[in-house]
C-alpha cells in the first residue's frame, strides 16, 4: 500500500520472468515498488505518481506489430524510465533506434565494457560481468542517446538520454549473475530518480494489515492455502489483521507434499496464534482441457 506522500518506483510488466525480482531489488534499496501491466492506461500510471519507471524484459520482439507496447507519452512525463532487456529494445524502437534479430544470440554471463561516467554505472568497474538473454539486439541507438555499454556482439548494451531521464540496458541487472547489478538499480533509484529511501518492509506490513482491517471489517474470509510463498504470506497477513474471522483451506493437488505441508502448517499455526482454522480439503486434481 502506498501512502500519498510516499515515493514509489513503478515496474511496468511486459511479460518478463523477472518482474517480481526487479520489484524486490528496488524494495531492498529502501524504496516502495509496485508492478503494473503494460495494458494499463497512461492515466492510471500517472495516478501512481511514480518517482521512476522500470520496463521489464519479455519474450517478444519489439519491432513486431503485435508485440506488447505502451503509449509514447510515457517518455514525456518527466519521470525517469529504465528499460531492461525487452524494455530497452522497446524504448529504442519507439524512439527511433533500430532493433533487429542479432547476428549472434547472447545468453549467459558476458563481459561488458561500461562508461562509468554515467549516473547509472557510478561506482562499478569499467568491465563487469552481466547476464545476457536475448535473440534481438539494438543495432543503432535512438537519436539523442549516448551508448554507455557494449560487448563484442552487442553494440548497444546500454544507452541513455540523461537530459530526458531515459536509460536502457540490454542485460539483466536484477539477477545475481550480474556483478554489481544491485548497485546499478540502486544508482537508478537514487542517482537518477532522486529517491530518499525511507521505506521499510515492516512499515509496509503494518500499513497493509491496517488496510485489510478497514476493508474487511466484521466480515469472514476464506483463504485457499497451498503452502507456497504467495498464499502463505497472504494467510499470515490476513491472520494478523482479522484473527478468527479467517479460515484457511489446505488445497491439496498432485504436486503438493502433504506431509511437509502438515508440518509447515502446524508450525505456522503455532506462530500465528490468531489463525482460527486450518481446514483440510479433500485431495483434488484439476485437469483443464478444452
Amino acid at each position: 500500500m502506498k501512502t500519498d506522500n510516499q515515493e514509489m518506483i513503478l515496474v511496468i510488466d511486459f511479460g518478463g520472468q523477472y518482474n517480481q525480482l526487479i520489484a524486490r531489488r528496488v524494495r531492498e534499496s529502501g524504496v516502495y515498488c509496485e508492478i503494473m501491466s503494460y495494458r494499463q492506461s497512461l492515466d492510471k500510471i500517472k495516478a501512481k505518481n511514480p518517482k521512476g519507471i522500470i520496463f521489464t524484459g519479455g519474450p517478444n520482439s519489439a519491432y513486431l506489430e503485435d508485440s506488447p507496447t505502451i503509449s509514447a507519452e510515457i517518455y514525456e512525463l518527466g519521470v525517469p524510465v529504465l528499460g531492461i532487456c525487452y524494455g530497452s529494445q522497446l524504448m529504442m524502437h519507439m524512439l527511433g533506434g533500430h532493433v533487429c534479430k542479432a547476428p549472434e544470440r547472447e545468453y549467459g554471463k558476458t563481459l561488458v565494457d561500461f562508461d562509468t561516467e554515467s549516473l547509472l554505472f557510478k561506482g562499478i568497474p569499467a568491465q563487469n560481468v552481466c547476464w545476457m538473454s536475448h535473440n534481438d539486439y539494438i543495432e543503432t541507438a535512438a537519436p539523442g542517446f549516448k551508448i554507455t555499454a557494449h560487448t563484442p556482439n552487442c553494440p548497444v548494451a546500454a544507452a541513455e538520454d540523461a537530459s530526458r531521464g531515459l536509460y536502457c540496458v540490454q542485460f539483466h541487472p536484477e539477477v545475481l549473475h550480474t556483478d554489481n547489478g544491485t548497485k546499478m538499480l540502486s544508482n537508478f533509484v537514487y542517482n537518477v530518480c532522486g529517491c530518499a529511501g525511507t521505506w521499510k518492509m515492516d512499515s509496509f506490513v503494518e500499513e497493509t494489515v491496517q488496510e485489510l482491517k478497514e476493508k474487511i471489517g466484521d466480515g469472514k474470509v476464506l483463504c485457499a492455502l497451498s503452502g507456497g510463498v504467495d498464499s502463505s504470506v497472504c494467510a499470515a497477513m490476513l491472520a494478523k489483521a482479522i484473527g478468527k474471522q479467517l479460515t484457511c483451506v489446505f488445497v491439496f493437488c498432485a504436486k503438493t507434499n502433504a506431509k511437509k505441508f502438515a508440518a509447515y502448517s502446524a508450525k505456522a499455526a503455532s506462530l500465528i496464534l490468531t489463525l482460527s482454522a486450518w481446514t483440510r480439503a479433500n485431495a483434488f486434481t484439476a485437469s483443464w482441457q478444452a
